[in-house]
């Protein structure tokens, strides 16, 4: 065997890895992966959970080469949302960029793709989602009262400006309060998946409060729960 043969088997080699792609994914090729990213932002205070989507401008976009573990570059979207990454060698992909929920936790909005040998491919699009209400629900409901002195009831209406509170199921202590609108409706807020009671006082002739009460079962995010109406009666 002499050096002739070396090279030319080394030739050989080569050409059958490139035949076959069995390169590993990564830098070093002439394909591109191209695609563009969305923000959600869901802001709290929005009583119907209304969400705003626009170009995630300045926003990081992960890229993984096949099967790795980590992440292997990452690049800003454009002002457009758009994101490049170029001088890919063929193989599968997995691009990435986070949402992050009211908690802080973050959460990997992904996109698979395949790459052939110079090949441009365009990634469906990426939303990411922002904000206090991402990933939480509300409860919504209504107080009505029916209001007495001491010759006996004057009228029943929406009851204005009572406070009602929510705690979760099995709790002592309430974990938030409000008020009610002149419309006689309450919203609470940024809950996540739990079981929930909604509760409120109301005034006995002797004056001893009483409590009335609704359980709500939260099973999902980013939907609105209607409690059961509370119907109390209060001293005028």
């Amino acid at each position: 065997m002499n050096r002739r043969f070396f090279i030319v088997t080394a030739a050989i080699a080569m050409a059958a890895m490139s035949l076959c792609g069995c390169n590993k994914e990564g830098e070093g090729g002439t394909g591109t992966i191209m695609g563009k990213l969305y923000k959600v932002n869901h802001p709290d205070d929005n009583y119907t959970l209304a969400a705003d989507t626009m170009p995630a401008a300045k926003e990081d976009v992960f890229i993984v080469y096949g099967d790795d573990i980590f992440y292997g570059d990452d690049t800003e979207a454009g002002d457009d949302g758009t994101y490049r990454f170029k001088y890919l060698t063929p193989g599968d992909y997995t691009i990435f960029a986070y949402s992050e929920l009211a908690t802080g936790e973050k959460v990997a909005e992904k996109k698979t793709v395949t790459l052939k040998r110079g090949q441009t491919v365009t990634v469906d699009d990426i939303f990411i989602h922002r904000g206090k209400a991402y990933g939480t629900s509300m409860i919504r409901g209504r107080v009505r009262a029916t209001y007495f002195d001491k010759n006996g009831d004057i009228m029943t209406s929406n009851a204005y400006e009572q406070r009602v509170y929510v705690k979760r199921l099995g709790d002592t202590y309430h974990i938030d309060d409000t008020r009610v609108g002149d419309n006689g409706y309450y919203y609470f807020q940024k809950l996540l998946p739990d079981t929930y009671v909604v509760y409120t006082f109301g005034d006995n002739a002797d004056e001893i409060p009483y409590i009335v009460s609704d359980t709500v079962i939260v099973s999902t995010s980013g939907e609105i729960y209607e409690a059961k109406t509370l119907s109390i009666r209060l001293k005028a």
